[in-house]
């Protein structure tokens, strides 16, 4: 016989109420927060004008596949992110021929408008160029630009005034390698390699590639080619000497000694030794881990720590790569895209030896990109509720479409962190404008309208770049703007470890190398969710400097002075 009517009820009441605590507390966990992520286009509206042109005349030239690169910068330091555009030019003469290839400033006039101020700050470009990477080499407080290209790459010296100051010949950065001569530039990417202050430089550089000798690929219907028909090429390293010039330690940093396809860099200290280490995609070939051994050596441990192949041995097409953490344990993560049928690599740090998991199929990851082709990438937390989403720029090759049976230009695609180590595909219900496919290639992230969400620039080859304005019903935030004293100007490499009043904790570095021949802001960012302040943030700046504050508001960026 079973318990009294009135008994069964109050214990179905009890469930209920349990059920609806558990609801309510993950709820909270994450923050509003299960609303959806969601994006505006609001490109038009912001009166950005450019358009992705890589100079295709039906003659196939591998080059026409890779440009693409955006920065996101404050070269004015008004607080407001400005926007960097990296152009092609004619095919293949690699002359801007014309102002369509010319690559583009915008200003943002911090009112949602930006205005072209390309010729005012003379940073036109010249060359088939490819990516950029933005920090402040010189230590004076303005942001510089070095943009890589096609047999020759540039350095532009911000002088403070609203202009720009070609200083490559000067610098030493003209990308030329002392054994194989001109080099085909990718990406490029700043951190301080021996923490003295300065910010050094890494280029990735792709295949060897001359438009007199390349050889047609696919029979009667033209394609372009695999890279297995093209030699590798060495990546490239600078020492910042303090005085405007940088020194190629290439070779004796072990850096060159690594032959690849390099398209994508990223930096973090994967092993907590307090030096920053590198990862480099490699199209098609394995890709490379450079632990950093101090005083400029490095030694290639890709095979070694599980990076340089997915868990079933064959090498991927390695385009764009972020190296964050994203499971809050305090131990950066990498994610790697690829082509079509690659599915986009998730290599979690398990903190043991510096050795990586693939999780790539643990994480939900496998099945919902294999079908896709990625370049840029970015780990940003978008919904603000404590965990880093996925963002992927995505396009197949052109004419590839015919061979997939399906149309070659894509979608971009979101990916919401769960928090439990997954990711769930949320791209179809990210907004009627996110779903406009295209040849996408390089993006950027910034908050570009100061509310607190990170928004997303994206370029795309034959069509205008679309500026993706964040409207996600997000959870609260803080943000870091760090200032270096002793170490570098912009504190990249600084590791920031975020404590909630609940206890719990959030882990950011500060970076600009993020994604597929891209820059981006370099704040450093946290999503809040529910709470309305943070309890301490411990910063651990790249001069081994340690700085504590605690009990700070949440919605605002702090600035924050490295201690003398």
């Amino acid at each position: 016989m079973g318990p009294p009517a009135n008994r069964r009820a109050g214990d179905s009441r009890q469930v209920i109420h349990k059920a609806l605590f558990v609801f309510l507390s993950i709820a909270c966990t994450r923050g509003p927060l299960m609303a959806q992520i969601r994006f505006e286009d609001v490109t038009r509206k912001a009166n950005l004008r450019f358009e992705l042109r890589n100079g295709a005349t039906g003659d196939f030239h591998q080059i026409e596949l890779m440009p693409g690169g955006v920065a996101a910068l404050d070269y004015n330091n008004d607080g407001c992110m400005d926007i960097f555009f990296t152009n092609g030019a004619s095919s293949p003469s690699l002359k801007k021929s014309s102002p369509e290839f010319h690559n583009r400033l915008y200003r943002n006039n911090c009112d949602g408008t930006f205005t072209d101020v390309t010729d005012a700050a003379g940073v036109a470009g010249s060359g088939y160029s490819n990516g950029v990477a933005a920090a402040d080499y010189d230590n004076d407080g303005f942001v510089d630009l070095f943009v890589t290209g096609v047999g020759r790459n540039f350095l532009y010296r911000n002088r403070g005034n609203g202009t720009f100051e070609d200083v490559t010949a000067k610098a030493g950065l003209t990308g030329a390698d002392r054994r194989y001569g001109k080099m085909w530039s990718i990406s490029a990417g700043w951190f301080d390699a021996d923490n003295d202050g300065y910010v050094d430089l890494v280029v990735t550089n792709y295949v060897a590639w001359n438009a007199e000798t390349e050889k047609p690929c696919g029979g009667d219907q033209r394609l372009y080619c695999h890279p297995n028909n093209y030699a590798g090429r060495p990546n490239q390293i600078f020492r910042n000497n303090g005085d405007g010039t940088f020194t190629d330690m290439s070779e004796s940093s072990g850096i060159g000694t690594a032959i690849g396809k390099g398209m994508g860099v990223a930096f973090a200290d994967f092993n907590g030794d307090g030096l920053m280490d590198i990862f480099i995609a490699n199209d098609s070939v394995p890709n490379f881990l450079f632990q950093n051994l101090g005083h400029f050596h490095f030694r290639e441990v890709g095979l070694e720590k599980g990076v340089a192949l997915p868990e079933d041995g064959r090498a991927i097409a390695g385009m764009g790569v972020d190296f964050r953490d994203y499971d809050n344990d305090g131990k950066p993560d990498l994610i790697v895209t690829g082509m079509v049928n690659d599915s986009y690599q998730l290599f979690r740090n398990l903190g043991s030896d510096g050795l990586f998991d693939d999780f790539t199929a643990g994480s939900g990851l496998a099945a919902a990109t294999r079908r896709l082709t990625g370049w840029a990438t970015g780990f940003f937390d978008f919904d603000n509720d404590g965990w880093k989403d996925l963002f992927f720029a995505d396009s197949h090759f052109p004419e590839l479409g015919r061979l997939l049976g399906s149309a070659a230009p894509l979608a971009n695609s979101v990916f919401r962190n769960l928090g439990n180590g997954r990711f769930e595909d949320v791209s179809v219900k990210a907004g009627y404008d996110f779903q406009v496919p295209g040849f996408y290639r390089g993006a950027a992230f910034a908050d570009f309208d100061n509310d607190g969400r990170v928004d997303v620039v994206v370029t795309a080859i034959g069509s205008p770049a679309r500026l993706l304005r964040n409207v996600s019903q997000a959870g609260n935030w803080i943000a870091f703007h760090l200032r270096g004293t002793k170490s570098n100007r912009d504190g990249l490499g600084a590791t920031l470890h975020v404590t909630l009043p609940s206890g719990k904790s959030l882990f950011n570095h500060a970076t600009t190398s993020v994604g597929y021949a891209s820059s981006s802001e370099p704040l450093v960012r946290f999503g809040l969710g529910v709470e309305s302040e943070i309890a301490a943030v411990e910063i651990h700046w790249p001069s081994g400097r340690v700085q504590n504050l605690a009990k700070l508001r949440a919605g605002q960026v702090v600035e924050v002075r490295e201690p003398e």
